[in-house]
């Protein structure tokens, strides 16, 4: 074979080594981070509850410098008698803005172009805090735990536990505790049973919600409603919590310091004020009064309610001037609720509702006023009038 004959074998050879290589392993081959994942199951609550934990579990992954799985929404539907059901998350946000702060994928990307190679069936690793039983962190006991590891086929073989270790990746050594339980080489995948964060949402990770962005159909939907339904004029946002579930939560106001998103107006440390029935569950009295009063201050044209049980919007439009339009969304949507509270010009909201404090932060990220039930300058001078009244007036 003469010499250009063996370059050009060579050559040929050489493809198809590298076609063989595309094969095998796929074209996200180069992709993979040599720093290993972080997924996690958002397990404990609701979308509000959900949305505290993912901010932390951010924060978590950004600190080991791991690529962190973008899980599912669980998501509870009565046609599903409960069961959870899991909504992909970029169905809701961009994901995109999130890589402006640390990497990620969707868990559904993982699984399906990763998975197979890099954390193979048999060798899958779960993680717990403590184990539950023996050996076993049980993972998938209960609903939402086996419904979302079962939605991508997901079974474990093996079990640890990752106690003492903090969540706080941030503070000097914790990563370095992590890296050397959990090396990289033995633990590509940190798979762990419930959020590595702490509820609600840190002071420090509360900043990180800038990197969530509405999905576009979302933007859409919350667009076209305010174009369709608040147009004329400036809009106040308005979020009620008033189901039997929640008034039976605001009992609690009176034996602890702190319930659910509290902080956000109470400070951390209760150093802006208590808990009180009025900042939890306001009259109805209270509500139309604090509308009122953000209504006149900004010239609302209009106000968007959103709330989990049918609110008395009769009365309120009796209270308010006749040309402010007050109106709901319709049918429910959550999400486009959420991003419409968002986009008001002002927003009033439940200090203790981490539904609330989704938007309350989204708002502080864009430099947008707010304010709560119960709680600040407008609920001041309405309590103070009240005490000048007679008994009779009131």
């Amino acid at each position: 074979m003469d010499t250009v004959s063996k370059k050009l074998s060579l050559m040929l050879w050489s493809l198809n080594l590298v076609l063989l290589f595309s094969q095998v392993f796929g074209s996200e081959s180069r992709d993979i981070d040599p720093n290993g994942y972080v997924v996690y199951c958002p397990c404990m609550g609701r979308f509000g509850n959900q949305g505290d934990h993912f901010l932390g579990a951010l924060s978590f992954a950004h600190g080991l410098d791991r690529t962190l799985i973008l899980p599912p929404w669980n998501e509870y539907h009565v046609q599903r008698h409960g069961q959870a059901v899991q909504i992909p998350f970029d169905k809701y946000f961009k994901v995109d803005p999130l890589r402006e702060y640390h990497r990620v994928i969707t868990m559904g990307t993982f699984m399906e172009e990763l998975a197979p190679s890099l954390w193979p069936e048999g060798k899958r690793t779960g993680l717990c805090y403590y184990f539950r039983d023996g050996k076993d962190c049980k993972m998938k006991e209960g609903n939402p735990f086996g419904p979302f590891w079962d939605n991508y086929d997901i079974d474990f073989n093996k079990f640890a536990e990752y106690s003492p270790l903090s969540y706080n990746t941030h503070t000097p050594g914790v990563r370095g505790m992590w890296e050397k339980k959990f090396p990289v080489s033995e633990y590509p995948v940190i798979a762990l049973s419930g959020a590595p964060a702490g509820f609600p949402v840190t002071r420090e990770n509360r900043e990180l919600h800038r990197y969530l962005h509405w999905s576009e159909k979302i933007e859409q939907q919350a667009d076209k409603f305010i174009e369709d339904n608040l147009s004329e004029g400036p809009f106040v946002g308005v979020h009620m919590r008033q189901g039997s579930d929640w008034i039976n939560a605001c009992r609690h106001v009176n034996s602890t310091k702190q319930l659910f998103a509290s902080p956000q107006c109470l400070g951390y440390q209760n150093e802006f004020g208590d808990l009180t029935d009025d900042l939890c569950n306001p009259s109805f009295d209270l509500v139309k009064e604090q509308i009122r009063a953000v209504v006149k201050k900004i010239k609302a044209k209009g106000v968007f309610i959103a709330s989990d049980v049918e609110p008395d919007i009769k009365a309120l439009k009796k209270f308010l001037p006749s040309k402010v339009k007050v109106v709901q969304h319709k049918p429910s949507n959550p999400h486009v609720d959420l991003a419409i509270l968002a986009k008001s010009d002002h927003y009033i909201c439940n200090c203790i509702s981490s539904f609330s404090a989704f938007a309350k932060r989204e708002r502080d990220a864009a430099g947008k006023p707010s304010s709560f039930w119960g709680f600040g300058e407008d609920y001041e001078k309405i309590k103070k009038k009240q005490s000048k009244k007679s008994p009779d007036e009131l």
